[in-house]
């Protein structure tokens, strides 16, 4: 059974992620395009549905962590300390991506797209991190 929930979790967050690695991908041409209304609106309306999606995917993949967690507790170490801390991480980049998308939507936004491009990365170094202590659960340096 925990096997299933393994696979799940994997898709879910897996699906999520895809999320989390486009969508800064929009806020750049969103930055990019705030002179021609037509192509803002149409990026505006797609990062919306984005993240819609994004949250929803998100739901089961941390409840479906959050079982694996509380059955491995116990045998986990530091390692998953550590995880749990990137995990969390990754929650507030989600987080960041409302308030930017929130800010887009309300042409307060006036950060450019080369910081977009640099927000785009923070996910990447997050997964590295996450995927490295999860295949082999251990801190050393």
């Amino acid at each position: 059974m925990l096997l299933w929930l393994k696979v799940f979790h994997i898709v879910f967050v897996l699906s999520w992620y895809v999320g989390i690695f486009y969508l800064p991908r929009i806020f750049v041409n969103l930055a990019s395009n705030r002179d021609n209304p037509q192509v803002y609106e149409y990026l505006l309306g797609m990062s919306h549905r984005l993240l819609r999606f994004m949250t929803v995917i998100a739901v089961p993949g941390v409840i479906l962590g959050l079982i694996l967690w509380l059955n491995y507790y116990w045998n986990s170490g530091p390692w998953m300390h550590v995880k749990l801390l990137l995990v969390f991480g990754v929650m507030y980049y989600h987080h960041l991506c409302f308030k930017i998308h929130k800010s887009f939507k309300n042409r307060t936004n006036t950060k450019s797209h080369k910081y977009y491009r640099i927000f785009n990365e923070l996910p990447l170094i997050l997964l590295i991190g996450i995927v490295w202590l999860a295949v082999f659960k251990t801190i050393s340096l």
